[in-house]
């Protein structure tokens, strides 16, 4: 289990501390929502979830295989839907994995990145379109 503090600052702004790491990030209501948008939103933290989860869970993979896809990128871009209520309606990934991969590498580690836990643990409704460059 994971422990998460999170303060409200006022002003929309919010600080969060990891309870493991002592690490901590900042958030900010986007623009569009009342914010000034200097920092991440909550939602973009979904959207930021999702991108480095993949990557790493692609990343476990690769390692128990000698696969190196070192300098892999992962590109988030978030859609906010009004109807029914205001929440995330799109995120569309583009992964471009670095490195030499037959096709069986390419399969296991596309498979990897859409059953990672955050991508499993989406609502049904929220879509997410994913595409893969492969490079080399």
């Amino acid at each position: 289990m994971v422990s998460i503090h999170t303060v409200y600052e006022g002003d929309l702004h919010c600080q969060s501390t990891h309870g493991p790491s002592g690490n901590t990030l900042t958030t900010d209501a986007p623009v569009d929502n009342h914010g000034r948008g200097e920092s991440f939103s909550p939602t973009d933290l979904v959207a930021t979830a999702l991108g480095s989860c993949m990557v790493t869970v692609m990343g476990i993979h690769a390692a128990k295989h000698g696969w190196d896809i070192t300098g892999t990128t992962v590109d988030v871009e978030k859609s906010m839907v009004a109807q029914p209520t205001r929440r995330v309606g799109k995120l569309e990934i583009v992964l471009r994995v670095e490195g030499q991969h037959d096709d069986e590498a390419r399969r296991v580690l596309e498979e990897a990145a859409r059953t990672c836990p955050v991508f499993e643990s989406l609502h049904p409704d929220l879509e997410v379109p994913v595409r893969f460059h492969w490079k080399g």
